[in-house]
């Protein structure tokens, strides 16, 4: 543990500061999972006030409202740790927006005197609390309802944002921020900053753009530091640093872009619209399970996935590489066998099963008898079909854009945008029409023609992801402007995927990093509107390609904020450059393969059978999505240095992964500082060596692992063991 030794707050030491009601519903660490309350008092000085506090046994948001002050956060105090990072003695009130936006060029806040209080409404969630205040701006006829969630057992409140026009005008919003506060970290001097997803140094003077999905500030004597989770979609994603302007304060700003891609919304009397949730998740640094390496995964994993942790996401296989768009009939019977073989839970056929792009017609050349024969055959060997569909960019003879060439997107000069695409170039259409119902209904179509499990939805969307001018300028659809389009695409996305679960909740949906605008990009707006994001297209064509490893540089770089089971990293080959590297990098995210499995002879079918049972296995009964430790040269992977990961449960039961490369090291040393108590077993899943036991204090200095023979990878399972009179057991 780094700095002062705190103690978890004691009843005492919180009535003491002020955090429990007589009577009132007690947040007690160790007594109660979960707490949200409120308190009137009045004050000569300060007049009415009212108070709530929203939080779990691991971290307590206060938040007060007096008339002529506005909302504020009063206190932020992760309650296991004892460390507050906003409270009475160390605020900044002009930092205490706790929201902003602008309407017709006017700022408000939500510490306005304009605003007053409407009600408040304390809820039970399934997994925690919910905490909703309801305002009203006096002058300006905006309400406000800020709502703020809190999850058992993490340190993390969640917030959104409803506005509702209450005038009897138009009422247009630029400039939105979700979150704006002022934190306490310490000194300026020791305040760091994580950005890129959390693992890249910055300095604390800082715009977050789309990849900041999640940002790390930290105090680097004590380890004490708050993370900043942003569910706002890909490049509206904006996140505001400034840990300049006072040498005891950061200044926290999490909004909507206002210059590349600017926010802008108009809503009519009466009409709604809800934010993007913002997480505010507590933490410190080399304190067991208090460390961000624990903390963020277990909550994303938990809180901002959809439903893939329950046990975890399948097995994938897809025919995109080495195939493309020549796939056919013959070549997907002859990998289903070996798909089957090998253990694999979805069978999915990328572009070229379709006549055209927007139509669920087959491709009779390729697939004369159509898909229910590939269906039934896939389905035979224990398996589910998935298909690849574009959701915007369509064929310019498909019936959407014949019937509908209203629905499509229009460049600033007035002409229909067409994008590239494998298929010559597309139409696209705009997700803030009409044309959105029927991608829906597109969608639903195919998953009941096919019974698909999972469909990867992909390529243009808001804009391509390899460079073209992004939005819709098009008069008569649903925004009013292009400024207006370009979130309302995004939410256009999750219009559709949202269609798509009310009919088939079972379905998983990708939507790859293409569709989302920008190369290998993941984020909470992603998550909030479908299950899994195909984030690349690594070359793995060849031994010396890119391949695995800047597959793991993707995952490494990403892991520190994002669930690493939504992540699809392709184009992993199942042959090539060895089954034991593609293996051991694909557990390490949402297992994916693709190749040519006709290659894999016998041996390696039953190879990659046995060792996908045992990954599936161990992924049901062990929670390794509770944490990632990237290893080794992870900063920057590479050819010549070794790297790896470890992926535990908070039981410290899970698997350690080694990749030698081509460095020539005869092992590695493996440094688990924040490793649980107890004493834990190696055991290789290649050779069924056992290493061992280890105790916490063996992990910290380091434990020593050799690489086998010429063997450039080592997969552990890392098991707890007992100590009992007989000796160890598991």
């Amino acid at each position: 543990m780094k700095g002062r030794q705190e103690k978890p707050l004691s009843r005492r030491r919180l009535i003491q500061q002020g955090l429990l009601l007589t009577g009132g519903t007690l947040g007690l660490p160790g007594l109660s999972s979960a707490f949200a309350f409120a308190q009137q008092e009045t004050s000569a000085a300060q007049g009415k006030a009212s108070r709530w506090t929203i939080g779990s046994d691991r971290i307590a948001r206060t938040l007060v409202f007096r008339a002529g002050h506005g909302l504020l956060t009063e206190r932020l105090l992760d309650t296991a740790t004892g460390v507050a990072f906003i409270e009475p003695g160390n605020m900044r009130l002009d930092m205490a927006g706790e929201f902003s936006l602008h309407i017709h060029g006017v700022v408000v806040r939500g510490s306005d005197a304009g605003f007053e209080l409407e009600g408040a409404d304390v809820s039970n969630l399934p997994n925690g609390k919910s905490l909703a205040i309801k305002l009203r701006h006096k002058q300006l006829g905006l309400g406000v309802m800020v709502h703020y969630r809190s999850y058992h057992g993490h340190p993390a409140v969640r917030k959104h944002l409803v506005l509702r026009n209450d005038s009897g005008i138009a009422m247009r919003i630029t400039e939105l921020a979700v979150e704006e506060l002022g934190l306490h970290l310490g000194p300026a001097n020791a305040t760091t900053l994580g950005a890129q997803y959390g693992t890249v140094a910055r300095e604390i003077f800082y715009t977050g753009r789309s990849e900041d999905a999640g940002l790390l500030l930290a105090n680097s004597r004590t380890g004490a530091g708050v993370a900043i989770v942003s569910e706002v979609p890909g490049y509206m994603k904006r996140t505001e640093i400034a840990g300049w302007d006072d040498p005891h304060h950061v200044r926290v700003r999490v909004l909507y872009d206002t210059d590349l891609m600017p926010f802008e919304r108009t809503l009519a009397p009466g009409q709604e619209f809800s934010t993007a949730a913002v997480s505010l998740v507590t933490f410190r640094k080399e304190d067991g399970l208090h460390d961000p390496h624990w903390v963020l995964p277990s909550y994303t994993a938990k809180v901002l996935v959809r439903r893939v942790d329950a046990q975890g996401p399948p097995w994938i296989y897809n025919t995109w590489e080495p195939f493309e768009r020549s796939i056919n009939r013959e070549i997907v019977f002859e990998l289903i066998e070996a798909a089957g073989s090998m253990g694999l839970e979805i069978f999915t056929i990328d572009d070229g099963w379709q006549q055209e792009y927007g139509d669920n017609a087959v491709n009779l050349v390729s697939f004369p008898d159509g898909l229910k024969p590939i269906q039934a055959a896939v389905e035979a060997k224990g398996m589910r079909l998935g298909l690849w569909l574009p959701l915007a960019a369509v064929g310019p003879a498909t019936p959407d854009v014949k019937e509908h060439p209203e629905w499509a997107v229009r460049d600033l000069e007035g002409n229909v945008k067409v994008t590239g695409s494998m298929a010559g170039s597309k139409t696209v259409m705009c997700l803030a029409s009409g044309f959105r119902d029927s991608a829906a209904a597109r969608v639903c179509d195919a998953i009941e023609r096919f019974h698909l499990a999972y469909v990867k939805l992909d390529i243009t969307t808001i804009f391509n992801a390899y460079g073209e001018a992004p939005g819709c300028w098009a008069k008569g659809h649903d925004h009013g402007s292009w400024a207006e389009s370009l979130n309302m695409i995004y939410e256009g996305i999750a219009y559709v995927t949202a269609k798509v679960y009310q009919k088939f909740p079972d379905v998983l949906l990708d939507l790859t990093f293409e569709l989302w605008g920008q190369k290998h990009v993941i984020d909470g707006g992603l998550l909030a509107a479908g299950d899994l994001d195909w984030l690349s297209n690594v070359d793995d064509s060849t031994p010396d390609s890119a391949g695995t490893i800047q597959a793991r540089q993707l995952l490494y770089q990403r892991a520190a904020s994002m669930p690493v089971e939504s992540m699809l990293i392709g184009n992993l080959h199942a042959d090539v450059p060895s089954v034991q590297d593609s293996f051991a990098t694909a557990i390490g995210s949402a297992p994916l393969l693709l190749g040519d499995l006709r290659k894999l002879g016998k041996q390696d079918r039953q190879w990659y059978g046995e060792k996908i049972a045992w990954f599936k296995a161990l992924r049901r009964r062990t929670k390794i999505s509770e944490s990632f430790f990237p290893l080794g040269s992870w900063t920057q992977t590479s050819s010549s240095e070794w790297d790896g990961y470890a992926r535990l449960a908070q039981s410290g039961n899970g698997i350690l992964v080694l990749f030698r490369n081509q460095s020539g090291a005869e092992g590695a040393i493996v440094k688990l500082s924040v490793m649980p108590p107890g004493r834990f077993r190696l055991t290789s899943i290649f050779t069924g060596d056992s290493h061992g036991p280890y105790a916490q204090e063996d992990w910290s200095r380091g434990v020593p692992v050799a690489f086998r023979g010429a063997s450039h990878v080592e997969v552990f399972e890392v098991t707890a063991v007992q100590v009992s009179g007989a000796g160890l057991k598991s």
